[in-house]
This record gives C-alpha cells, sequence and structure tokens, in this order.
C-alpha cells in the first residue's frame, strides 16, 4: 500500500440529480498524469472495490482519468455517492481533489462472453489483405509462387471487329472515313484537318504571318435559332 491517504466528504455533499439514469459504470477525473503508477492506481482500485466488485478498470493517463465498471448499478451508485469528491493526501503535498462522475453504461466481460479482445477491430481476411498497401505480414506457411508469364493471347474477338470498323477505310481530300453508314442509313464517322492544305492551295501563294488559304476557305456552319414561341 502506498503512503497516501484516501478520504471522502460526507455523503450527498454534491446534490444528485432527482432522476437519473441508472448505470453501472463511473469516470474518476481530474487525475494527475504522477497518480498513474501501479502502487496508486491499485490503491485506488481497493478503495472503489469496497462498494462492490468491479469489473472493468481502465486507466487511460492521457485523458486524465479512470474508467471502472461495476458488476451492480447499485455498486455504482453507492460508490458515485459516497466518493464524490474523493480526496488524495501524500504525505507533506497539497490534497488532490478527484471527481466521480456516472458514465454510459456498459457490458459485462464474463468467461462465458466474448473478450475485450474480441470486441476490438480485427484484420482484414487474408484474401484481401495483399491488397492493402503496405500489406500485412504473410501468413504462417505461406511460400512464394512462380508466376505465369504475361498473356501471350491476342485480343478478344469483338475487340479486333471494332478495331477493324474504325480503321481507315478511305481517304477523301482532307477528310478521313472512319465509318461510312451503310446504303445512306446510319451513323458515318469522319475526321477532316481544317488545317491541312489540298493540292490546289498548294499552288497558291501563302505568306508567313498570313492566314492560311484552307482556314480560310473553311467557314463554321451557323447555329439554326431555336423556334420562337408564338404568344
Amino acid at each position: 500500500m502506498p503512503d497516501i491517504s484516501i478520504l471522502t466528504q460526507r455523503p450527498n455533499s454534491f446534490a444528485s440529480p432527482k432522476r437519473i439514469q441508472p448505470t453501472n459504470s463511473l469516470v474518476i477525473t481530474q487525475v494527475p498524469r504522477n497518480f498513474f503508477q501501479p502502487s496508486i492506481l491499485d490503491a485506488l482500485r481497493d478503495h472503489f472495490a469496497t462498494y462492490g466488485e468491479i469489473n472493468q478498470w481502465v486507466p487511460i493517463a492521457s485523458f486524465s482519468r479512470i474508467i471502472l465498471v461495476y458488476y451492480s448499478e447499485d455498486s455504482a451508485e453507492l460508490a458515485k455517492n459516497a466518493c464524490d469528491p474523493l480526496i488524495l493526501a501524500p504525505p507533506r503535498r497539497t490534497p488532490t481533489i478527484l471527481r466521480v462522475y456516472r458514465s454510459e453504461p456498459n457490458p459485462i466481460f464474463s468467461s462465458s462472453s466474448p473478450t475485450i479482445d474480441e470486441n476490438l477491430l480485427r484484420p482484414p481476411p487474408i484474401e484481401k489483405n495483399f491488397l492493402i498497401s503496405p500489406p500485412g505480414s504473410p501468413p504462417v506457411g505461406w511460400e512464394q509462387i512462380r508466376e505465369d508469364p504475361p498473356n501471350a493471347t491476342p485480343l478478344a474477338d469483338d475487340l479486333i471487329a471494332a478495331l477493324r470498323k474504325l480503321k481507315l477505310q478511305e481517304r477523301r481530300s482532307s477528310r478521313e472515313v472512319l465509318l461510312e453508314p451503310e446504303d445512306g442509313v446510319g451513323v458515318g464517322v469522319y475526321v477532316e484537318d481544317c488545317d491541312m492544305i489540298d493540292d490546289a492551295a498548294e499552288e497558291e501563294d501563302w505568306e508567313y504571318g498570313c492566314p492560311s488559304p484552307a482556314t480560310l476557305r473553311w467557314k463554321p456552319v451557323a447555329t439554326a435559332m431555336p423556334p420562337l414561341r408564338v404568344r
């Protein structure tokens, strides 16, 4: 037992709300960081164990608090009323006052219920483990296998047929015919280079800095005006 005194004030010195939700969990707050050592934590646990059997005792130094879960809600309520506030009086040091608050109810862990580890986030299945970057450690008994060479088979038949349809069928001046509609019905695909100069245009004189003759001959098609609404 460490050389430290644990004192409690008169019960009900802090008024409790008239309507409270029954809970089996308490939170001890304002715990100094230097109190998170085994001797002091064991003394606090033994003190709260006098009010009932404790199921879980969780010190959280980073938040300066301790979470404890009783098996019984009555034990938690008794500890709350008797230990709020709780005074720790180390020798030749200023006493430290801790507050005890009710917390949300927590499940009771027993030998028949799932363990704490089973309620935590588990690694992904082996099938998905190697999709993570970087991948996790290989399972026990895993051996490197020789990979197959790259696929040497040609493209699929439907992809080859589609590429053949897009093949250049005819070149008309500066227009390339990729797909000609059958019997004048269907969709045609044409590619026209507006900057391309025809044979006749090559014979014309053209000076650097002047617009290209092919560009001068090309005129954009005007967009038709949408129909006006007659009132």
